[in-house]
């Protein structure tokens, strides 16, 4: 019988052979303490790659079996929809599954910071900002994302709490299998995870026509390759090469936004030789506003894509050292992010970029030719300043491929422990990387090799629209997810205190972040069906167009529908849903206690910084 979980000892050193005491049947077996003979470097990275025998999802210790069973027995069992017994989903050992993942937990603070302040930052600020501006104007491009920002603070706040009390692996696919129904869980996983793995090729290929900006001649073929192996290399080095990754690319992507600002406000007020006053000259000539309501509702669209990823910094829960500690000053972050580096800063492109610019229709959403920070600069007549912003947009577009790589991977092995893709995918090594779903996610990269060809936009284009509104899913998913919560929360007896972390909106910044992504679904229906240059398309153009706007929403409407059918899933009631497994209680009497008597000497701006940061 293996040692009991309990006893440190025979845990930490290795078990002799069973031997028989002299003149007795009994077993004796006693730890070796002889120092082991340390392995060849080759020999670690081999090992390193295979699974940890020891690792165990369900119980081994005989004491924790008997407070498995009795925590099961705390709950209904969840009954099969119309007495159907030839499909089966176990709801409760999903839940465990994801909630005893063998992720390693080596994410810091200071990671978790630096992904929430800057770690989406990419092409969607830098350069689909531009095709934004020349559809909509200045002022719709900054009501557009006022307008998503809002939806996003509220969606992140609700997002954290949730990530505090459950940092299970899978995060909001996890919370939608345990608190909506397991089949939406399932399509919202795997649409979640096909952005991720769409965004590997198409990010590379932005990176690589990148390049292009200094000699349009370059092949690009070799920089895709350049470019991939640094990202796939990144993530084989696990949680840790990512964390350390973003924390560098984060830094150097508010640094760069930080000082564009700094010079768009010397720009605005005709700082430079040659340069003079401009104010709010563009916003009366050619105007505030282009193509009316339909062009802020186009915007809509473009702003909540430049916004993806900002959940993220939830998927990392379960890869975090100290969730409780880490997450809440990380989703504070947010706040920050959205005012200063989208809201001031596209507020100030607005003023420095007419929106009839030509150079913002240059073709290809990824030229970053067309990026309104790089106009900015090269109107003002700096020749060096447009290099530099376009090494920050490449080191911006790696870093969101980077990213997709972690998304991706992580949210297939969550997928695999919830028994809803492949089991294979759950595969974690010595080293707590999925690595199974590391090696699927980085072979998308592979489809990079397009670039060259010059059909690849067209490829791209439907790749992109199988999971062009995901974001916007998984947001509205994550608040319906708190809203039902914070439901059965209440009604098992629990109140408010008992909550790590409690989300600054509560329940109603919930059902406003709901409401919200509901109307950019419908706006990008009557966007997609009637475009804002519809009456110069051809109805087969017109269709071409809905599609590739819209297609997303029947595929998700087609694996709900289709995994409900098979595994004969139902709504997960209140009186059902499991609170307990994964959910981390922190000693929280204990520690409130503490931080109350520590707050009680911080100075009223420490106070206040605390409770924005």
């Amino acid at each position: 019988m293996p040692p009991s979980s309990r006893d440190i000892e025979m845990n930490i050193f290795p078990i002799k052979e069973d031997s028989l005491a002299q003149g007795s049947s009994y077993t004796m077996r006693e730890p070796v303490y002889d120092e082991a003979v340390p392995p060849r470097f080759f020999d670690r990275i081999v090992d390193g790659f295979r699974r940890d025998p020891t690792q165990r999802i369900t119980p081994e210790d005989p004491l924790d079996e008997i407070h498995a069973v009795e925590t099961t027995q705390l709950h209904r069992p969840i009954l099969l929809r119309r007495g159907s017994q030839s499909h089966y989903y176990d709801v409760r050992l999903a839940n465990l599954q994801t909630a005893q993942s063998h992720l390693a937990r080596k994410l810091k603070g200071r990671h978790l910071q630096m992904i929430a302040i800057g770690g989406s930052i990419g092409s969607g600020l830098f350069v689909a900002s531009g095709r934004a501006l020349q559809v909509g104007g200045p002022a719709s491009l900054l009501m557009a994302y006022l307008f998503i920002g809002c939806m996003l603070y509220c969606t992140v706040q609700a997002l954290g709490e949730l990530a505090v009390a459950f940092p299970v692996a899978g995060s909001f696919s996890a919370y939608s299998t345990r608190f909506l129904d397991p089949s939406w869980g399932f399509a919202m996983g795997w649409n979640y995870a096909l952005q991720w793995l769409v965004a590997l090729p198409l990010e590379i290929i932005a990176a690589s026509i990148t390049i292009t900006y200094w000699n349009p001649d370059l092949n690009k073929a070799i920089f895709v390759t350049i470019f991939l192996f640094a990202v796939v290399t990144i993530n084989l080095f696990g949680i840790k090469g990512y964390g350390e990754a973003e924390f560098i690319f984060a830094i150097i992507k508010v640094i760069a936004v930080i000082g564009f600002i700094l010079l768009g406000i010397v720009l605005n007020i005709g700082g430079v030789p040659g340069g003079g006053y401009i104010g709010v000259l563009y916003w009366q000539q050619p105007g505030a506003f282009h193509n009316g309501f339909k062009g802020l509702c186009s915007v809509f669209v473009t702003s909540a894509f430049a916004f993806a990823g900002t959940e993220l910094v939830g998927l990392a829960a379960a890869e975090t050292a100290n969730p409780r500690k880490s997450l809440p000053t990380a989703i504070k972050q947010v706040f920050w992010r959205i005012t200063l580096f989208y809201i001031v800063a596209l507020f100030l492109i607005g003023l420095l970029v007419p929106y009839d610019d030509p150079r913002l229709l240059i073709p290809g959403s990824a030229i970053a030719a067309a990026s309104p920070f790089v106009i900015a600069i090269e109107n003002a007549g700096i020749e060096v300043l447009p290099s530099i912003m376009n090494v920050v947009i490449l080191i911006a577009v790696l870093s969101v491929g980077n990213s997709s790589v972690f998304g991706s991977s992580r949210t297939l092995a969550a997928l695999a422990d919830q028994n809803q893709a492949p089991k294979i995918l759950s595969y974690v090594d010595r080293r707590g990387r999925p690595l199974v779903s590391i090696i699927i996610a980085s072979s998308m990269g592979l489809l990079a090799y397009l670039a060259d060809l010059n059909e690849q936009s067209v490829v791209l284009d439907w790749l992109v629209a199988i999971s062009g509104l995901s974001s916007i899913f998984t947001w509205a998913s994550i608040c319906l997810a708190h809203i039902r919560f914070r439901r059965a929360w209440a009604k098992k007896g629990h109140s408010l205190r008992e909550l790590a972390f409690k989300s600054q909106c509560g329940v109603f910044g919930s059902y406003l972040g709901f409401i919200l992504n509901v109307l950019v679904l419908i706006a990008q229906f009557w966007v997609g069906a009637w475009p804002v240059d519809w009456g110069t398309q051809s109805p087969s153009e017109l269709a071409k167009n809905f599609f590739l706007q819209y297609i997303a929403v029947p595929i998700v409407i087609i694996f709900y529908v289709a995994h409900r059918y098979f595994a004969r899933t139902s709504f997960i009631r209140e009186d059902d849903m499991d609170l307990d497994t994964g959910r981390r209680d922190f000693n929280l009497p204990i520690l409130l206690t503490q931080e109350a008597e520590e707050r009680r000497g911080w100075p009223k701006w420490k106070r206040l910084y605390k409770f924005l940061c």
